[in-house]
């Protein structure tokens, strides 16, 4: 039998390798922008096109390489931050494992030039599919300049498998703003399509929060700080009223390291317990300084998931933290002890008798029980006299007389009793409503939204979205992955009924709304949409028409909570069963139940 196993040329075991390093180019501009930061760069420059599928290239002035590192980064395993296995141990760098480069190079265009301080000339290196195409002498700045381009070029699958470009920059977006985090001292700047998005000059890590997610941060930061003997956890924790719907500026650093961990992001939700509404998420950007000997990094490539040799004491120092910078900003809702929160019950349940004694209580002053006294006079009913008219033989005669005649006009109880019965609200959350088999109960919530969703899908189908004008237009400041984002829907968005314009910087002027949405609250709806879009984008994979009409109909539907007269619970009734899918609401739950009369009948028996 003749030998089949054989080893696989480094071409594509780099492209094999690339699959687990390189997932995006989000994945490419991590991995180099880890080194420039582990090469001790003070300034790091970040330039794509085209969402990095077309050009991706960072520019740094860190300490740069001699030729022959040059070259040696380019293979695999080739490393300078370890040298034996105990080195895992002992890692403060964000890089150790020296795949990034030769991944990269397998799936990519690369252009490499790099010049350490003391040499006048540097490296020029380009790399196409891990063939080395070109090495010469080139002049540069110090430091080293990667540019990566036409990513995936050799791999079309791959590159079809990639999402639009909106998608792809909001993830490079994710990335350096992550990195700029967790290092404020270095300046940081981002340029797409040659429009600069950030220019982050070096700061404390306050200002750099400010800088990445807008001024209104601010007023909402507050310090939070803990120590032990083993684990340190500082940074900044967001007040309980700027919780948003969406689980976005929540970031976690080990070692100045990324990470994510749902067991320490259980941590600090469970801090806030109680301040937040429900499926909110507060804003939060944690450093958990730990000896490396305690964690492992090298559980997977990209390097985002740890483990803990002991995670419960972890856990105990993060909630701690959180919790003790909650108390000491007084984020916590107050209570004046003083007052008397009663007073109102008591108004209300007390009788007549107890009234009085009350206010004789409260107003004890001779004053205050004459002015309460004329206040009663008001609103009591004047005695009514009869009038009566003398005649001459001195008999009095009442002047009017009141006559009634009964009628079905005149009758208290309107005809269509028995039908108003057969309607109604139940704890402002459910509409029942009578039907032949018995007794229907809808959700108030879902219903609309399946009817909306229908709508609106409708709309953008037929691009037919009716708008009306916002009397007052408002002014929205997206962050810049979210503004991009917008701007790539622009056609959608109007197709729904939305007006928007362009308004400086990051920020739209929302000028109408579409038509049979509640006005007034244009800045919360548009806002809305696209915090729904975004979390309806990371939990399915629908077509672009489809989440867009989910997002509104999620957003602009009647609420668990809000009552409504009659003819609105009719109108939604009527609406929900001429809808083509009427039994179920968009994302899955059923719209209404039927409670059968023979069920009922069962627990009387």
């Amino acid at each position: 039998m003749p030998d089949i196993i054989q080893l696989l040329p480094d071409s594509i075991a780099n492209q094999i390798a690339a699959g687990e390093v390189v997932q995006r180019p989000a994945s490419a501009v991590k991995e180099l922008m880890e080194n420039s930061i582990d090469a001790g760069a003070k300034t790091i420059k970040l330039i794509i096109k085209e969402a990095g599928k077309t050009l991706l290239q960072v520019i740094d002035d860190g300490i740069g390489m001699s030729e022959t590192d040059a070259r040696l980064s380019l293979e695999r395993h080739a490393t300078s931050k370890i040298r034996k296995a105990e080195d895992l141990f002992e890692l403060y760098t964000m890089g150790f494992r020296g795949e990034a480069l030769a991944s990269i190079a397998a799936v990519a265009q690369v252009e490499l030039k790099t010049r350490p301080a003391d040499q006048e000339l540097g490296t020029c290196i380009v790399v196409e599919g891990s063939d080395i195409k070109k090495q010469e002498p080139v002049a540069c700045e110090k430091g080293t300049s990667i540019s990566v381009k036409n990513l995936f070029y050799n791999i079309p699958a791959r590159r079809n498998f990639l999402k639009s470009n909106p998608v792809e920059l909001k993830h490079i977006i994710d990335e350096f703003q992550r990195l700029a985090l967790a290092h404020p001292e270095i300046t940081f700047s981002f340029i797409q399509n040659d429009e600069q998005i950030y220019d982050l000059p070096a700061t404390k890590l306050s200002q750099r929060v400010v800088s990445l997610f807008g001024k209104s941060y601010k007023e909402q930061l507050a310090t939070c700080q803990e120590e032990t003997d083993t684990v340190k956890v500082t940074g900044y924790v967001g007040k309980p009223d700027f919780a948003r719907k969406t689980r976005g500026e929540q970031f976690l650093f080990v070692n100045r390291r990324f990470i994510r961990s749902n067991y320490l992001n259980h941590a600090v939700m469970n801090a806030f317990e109680g301040l937040i509404v429900e499926n909110s998420f507060p804003f939060y950007v944690l450093f958990i300084e730990i000896d490396p000997k305690h964690i492992d990094v090298n559980v997977h490539p990209t390097k985002t998931e740890i483990k803990f040799d002991d995670e419960r004491a972890v856990y105990a120092v993060v909630r701690a933290a959180v919790r003790q910078a909650i108390g000491s900003h007084n984020l916590t809702p107050a209570i004046d002890f003083n007052a008397d929160v009663n007073f109102i019950t008591k108004l209300n349940n007390a009788n007549s008798q107890s009234k009085q004694v009350y206010f004789e209580e409260r107003f004890s002053t001779a004053l205050h029980r004459s002015n309460s006294e004329n206040w009663e006079k008001l609103y009591e009913s004047p005695e009514v006299k009869p009038v009566v008219v003398k005649q001459q033989d001195e008999i009095e005669i009442p002047a009017v007389q009141t006559l009634r005649f009964e009628s079905a006009i005149n009758q208290t109880t309107p005809a269509t009793a028995t039908e108003e019965k057969a309607l109604f609200q139940l704890h402002a959350r459910y509409v029942v409503k009578q039907v032949r088999s018995g007794m229907m109960i809808i959700d108030q919530q879902a219903a609309h939204e399946r009817i909306l969703f229908e709508k609106f899908l409708n709309q953008l189908k037929n691009k037919s979205g009716q708008s009306q004008q916002s009397l007052f237009p408002q002014a929205i400041t997206f962050s810049a992955a979210d503004f991009a984002l917008a701007l790539e829907m622009q056609q959608e968005i109007e197709a729904l009924g939305f007006r928007f314009d362009v308004f400086g910087k990051n920020t739209l002027v929302v000028n109408g709304v579409p038509a049979n949405v509640q006005t007034g609250n244009e800045k919360e709806l548009f806002e809305g949409l696209i915090e729904q879009f975004k979390v309806n984008q990371s939990e399915l994979a629908l077509p672009l028409q489809e989440n867009l009409a989910r997002a509104l109909a999620r957003r602009a539907s009647i609420k668990t909570g809000q009552p409504l007269v009659r003819e609105e619970m009719q109108a939604l009734v009527d609406s929900l069963f001429a809808c083509s899918t009427s039994n179920y609401s968009p994302d899955g739950k059923p719209t209404f139940f039927i409670f059968e009369l023979n069920k009922i009948e069962s627990y009387f028996r």
